[in-house]
């Protein structure tokens, strides 16, 4: 008869999530993440391979983490995005050891980004639809806005989470909001909208 698994793939991802967040993902290894479990390496060995097996799916593990804890529901356009930044901000705030897993290079993920991947990776049609609607702005200004948007705050997070920067979640937020209704002035002015 077969042994039965009693160390499943989600206790080990759960761990390691709950690793990375509390020391960083520096501090997680095989060896470290079964003394932590309590078990040997050999299960985690079994559902992901090696280490890049299980910093793969740690990854997805994570994003979807991350993804789960902002509520879109009931909004859209510009309320919608200042939800998702509000919750990336709040990442880099509280949980900085993840936003660097995710954001700053230390996952799997970590190629450089150009401006065009970021409206396919952080931003819909529909979101850039609702967007134009509140600020009147054509969709390609509006992608434009959110851009510069994405870029601003991803540097006030980055600065956060790396500890070169101190903030609340308000004041960063504050910031935020005042750019971004600079970017929508500049691209009104642009249009001829204002």
């Amino acid at each position: 008869m077969a042994r039965k698994v009693t160390i499943t793939k989600e206790i080990i991802l759960q761990n390691a999530l709950d690793m990375l967040i509390e020391e960083g993902y520096r501090s997680l290894s095989i060896h470290t993440l079964a003394k932590r479990i309590g078990c040997s390496t050999q299960p985690i060995a079994w559902h992901f391979d090696n280490m890049e097996g299980l910093r793969k799916a740690l990854y997805e593990y994570a994003s979807e983490y991350v993804s789960n804890k902002t509520d879109l529901s009931g909004t859209s356009g510009a309320d919608a995005f200042e939800k998702l930044g509000s919750s990336y901000i709040e990442t880099a705030i509280k949980e900085p050891n993840l936003f660097k897993f995710l954001y700053l290079g230390e996952g799997p993920v970590s190629k450089p980004y150009s401006i065009e991947d970021l409206p396919k990776g952080q931003v819909n049609e529909k979101l850039i639809a609702g967007i134009s609607g509140d600020t009147g702005l054509t969709p390609e200004a509006s992608l434009r806005v959110v851009n510069n948007t994405v870029i601003y705050s991803h540097g006030i997070a980055a600065m956060i989470a790396t500890g070169v920067f101190k903030s609340t979640l308000k004041a960063a937020m504050n910031m935020i909001k005042s750019a971004s209704e600079a970017f929508v002035m500049k691209e009104r002015a642009s249009d001829g909208k204002y």
